[in-house]
């Protein structure tokens, strides 16, 4: 263990146990296997207090609340909710790779199943998940700047309140495509089925908690149950008009040739 009375990371008088200029430790353990795992990866993974599961456990609970902690600097318990995301849409393009193997296999067995434009759009959206992935995030932040102003947030304000939410939304569609396995199990695929409609709800549920938890002291109840209802409404909207050019640029505009199967 190393001790020293000057900051290792900023050069600053160190007295205590951490830095006051940095936060850097006073004593510094020189890394082995044992420490890292123990330390830095379980530790960083699943501390209840802060971390990644701390920050899994906010956004699912508490969502609104939790992303006004963070806009309002309470910041040091959460991890990074934008790399959270990347790591949650490098595990989904895992899990969906994985399902693409067992859906070729499937199509081999059963090849009237097959369709070849939705193949393109299935294929094309996995190459260019994580842009498409990321735009919801602005088109959150932009609907909620639009339709709750009275709380007079800037737009980079709503991207955090976007961000928060959907990382909860993220963990809710991890968990439905980790079940999305069952497709290929017999008897079973039904789970598949309920966990998909399970997931809708529970979308929806958490983006209300998430916008009433942050605006509810600004709207009566009835005010913000109107604003919600158009959240949805041109969420949904935007999505449609999102996914009518999808289909049209992977079908050169043939859209008579699509029929996508569920």
């Amino acid at each position: 263990m190393n001790t020293s009375s000057k900051c290792l990371n900023c050069d600053h008088e160190m007295n205590h146990n951490y830095c006051s200029n940095c936060g850097q430790k006073t004593a510094i353990h020189r890394i082995t296997f044992k420490h890292f795992i123990s330390h830095d990866v379980l530790h960083g993974l699943f501390h209840l207090e802060k971390g990644m599961l701390y920050t899994a456990k906010e956004v699912l609970t508490r969502p609104g609340k939790a992303a006004l902690d963070y806009i309002e600097g309470k910041r040091i318990r959460y991890y990074n909710v934008f790399y959270f995301i990347l790591i949650l849409i490098g595990l989904n393009l895992f899990l969906n790779g994985y399902y693409d193997k067992f859906y070729e296999y499937y199509i081999s067995k059963f090849p009237e199943h097959l369709n070849i434009v939705q193949t393109k759009l299935d294929k094309f959206i996995h190459e260019n998940a994580k842009i498409i992935i990321f735009s919801v995030v602005p088109i959150l932040a932009l609907n909620g700047a639009i339709l709750f102003r009275k709380r007079k947030l800037n737009l980079s304000e709503h991207f955090i309140i976007a961000a928060f939410t959907f990382l909860g939304i993220l963990l809710i569609v991890t968990a439905n495509n980790i079940l999305s396995f069952f497709d290929f199990v017999k008897h079973l695929d039904f789970i598949s089925d309920f966990s998909g409609f399970i997931t809708t709800i529970a979308i929806f549920t958490l983006t209300t908690i998430s916008y009433y938890q942050t605006f509810k002291e600004y709207y009566k109840k009835g005010s913000f149950i109107i604003r919600i209802f158009l959240f949805a409404t041109l969420l949904i909207i935007e999505l449609v008009i999102f996914s009518i050019l999808l289909i049209g640029y992977t079908t050169n505009w043939l859209f008579s040739d699509f029929t996508y199967q569920f």
